[in-house]
């Protein structure tokens, strides 16, 4: 049977990605928003399901649609969802309508506050290089996947599982809908100040996350992260299988990480103790999913990493240019330390745009102190728009200085300034690293690629 959805704010990064999966099962989608940027226009353009123009269109809800999927940006009282309450059609969040799709499958969810789009990547390359049958939900384009969701008739579902809200009408983190079989949990360090105001809020999630693993179910966590380990000891005496974790063995031979794999050394694309610590839980989730562990390092080897996680941008002989999506203190500092430790005897610049609410709050930016220490030249780059758009203070150098603990810590507050300084380094035996969740006012980086492409 065809079956008709309509999506409240199609446009976001997940959203654009369901409808499009949807699309090529066959389904009827439409949908609509107040504003739709690249690449999702293109994308549900090419898909022949772009609204038509921009806005709420409260006529386009009627008897005929099996249901609404809705959007986390839009509002309690956006028209349609108001027009689709008062005729009674059922209304999914995003993860709600997964869990729908998945009812039947093993349905397996990586939680945490970092690692979680990097080790759910490396299972879904792991799996499709030995071709097995998965359905998937990722938060980043991964490289051999044109979509960030797939839905299909597969006996397993890989679950990114994010603990921000649900949607407007349910303020829950999203993890709590997919009721999982098997848990993965990388670490816990606060974020999301705006929705959780204390650590022990935030925390709190993550306990009552757990305490849902069913007791035929599997609990697979990191004891290097303090949090983690203490609620995996907290359940030792639980029915269900516990696996704790740590770091892969490695060492780094000039510039490059090597496993300690099969009695040998192995060379990888990825490096970082973070990323180590990732690669384990990912092994984990695959041993359990029936793979060996023959099979799983077969298959990593040739893992590039996920969008934006230490992506090269430009590189030469002695200088590396490094692009990374990392805003939350715990990523900052550990990818901040892991090109540093990869290029001991490099200069390191290390730029952080502050960019989400957490980060350019004054009562949380705190929580950086320390973040950047690795970095030989530490600069923040704070956009002004960006502060008065979330109605937050514009915070001084001063500030930032004492927050990141650094009394040589370089602000910009003009885009424009910030790419002069940048151009002027020379970047002899120097890695540059841009780390980010934004995209610095779209900054063009070509003369800076242009310096280090040698």
């Amino acid at each position: 049977m065809n079956k008709k959805y309509h999506f409240i704010a199609i446009g976001g990064a997940v959203m654009h990605n369901l409808a499009l999966a949807l699309h090529q099962k066959g389904y009827t989608v439409s949908g609509s928003d107040d504003e739709i940027y690249e690449p999702s226009r293109s994308r549900l353009q090419n898909a022949g399901i772009l609204p038509q123009e921009k806005g709420w269109f409260p006529e386009k809800i009627n008897q005929d649609l099996d249901g609404i999927i809705l959007g986390m940006h839009a509002r309690i009282d956006n028209p349609e969802l108001v027009k689709a309450r008062e005729l009674n059609i059922p209304v999914f969040s995003f993860p709600e309508f997964i869990y729908e799709q998945s009812k039947d499958k093993k349905r397996v969810v990586i939680s945490g506050s970092h690692g979680k789009t990097t080790i759910t990547s490396m299972i879904l390359h792991v799996l499709n290089f030995h071709k097995m049958e998965f359905d998937y939900l990722v938060g980043a384009q991964i490289e051999g996947f044109d979509l960030m969701v797939s839905l299909s008739n597969a006996p397993v579902i890989i679950i990114e599982g994010d603990e921000y809200l649900t949607s407007p009408l349910d303020r829950r983190p999203k993890f709590f809908h997919y009721f999982h079989d098997i848990l993965l949990m990388s670490g816990i360090a606060w974020d999301h100040f705006n929705v959780f105001p204390t650590f022990e809020n935030y925390k709190e999630q993550f306990e009552r996350l757990v305490e849902m693993t069913p007791d035929s179910g599997t609990f697979i966590y990191c004891n290097e992260d303090p949090y983690v380990r203490e609620i995996g000891e907290k359940k030792s005496k639980e029915k269900f299988s516990l696996i704790p974790y740590k770091a892969h063995p490695f060492l780094i031979k000039d510039g490059q990480t090597l496993l300690m794999a099969n009695d040998g050394e192995m060379p990888i694309h990825i490096f970082g103790e973070h990323n180590l610590q990732n690669l384990m839980g990912a092994l984990e989730i695959c041993l359990a999913l029936g793979l060996t562990k023959e099979q799983f390092y077969l298959a990593i080897k040739s893992f590039k990493g996920a969008a934006k996680r230490q992506e090269v941008l430009a590189s030469s002989d002695n200088s590396i240019f490094y692009r990374d999506f990392a805003h939350a203190p715990s990523k900052l500092k550990a990818t901040t330390d892991a090109v540093k430790n990869q290029f001991p005897d490099r200069k390191l610049i290390a730029v952080q745009e502050l960019h989400t609410y957490s980060s350019l709050n004054k009562d949380f930016v705190v929580n950086y102190s320390g973040t950047m220490d690795a970095a030989d030249v530490a600069i923040v780059y704070l956009n002004p728009k960006a502060v008065s758009l979330k109605k937050l203070e514009l915070m001084d150098e001063a500030t930032l200085r004492t927050a990141f603990n650094r009394e040589d810590l370089i602000l910009f507050t003009e885009i424009e300034k910030l790419k002069s300084y940048l151009e002027a380094q020379k970047y002899d035996a120097t890695n540059l690293l841009l780390m980010s969740s934004g995209n610095y006012d779209d900054m063009d980086l070509s003369v800076l690629k242009s310096k280090i492409n040698k």
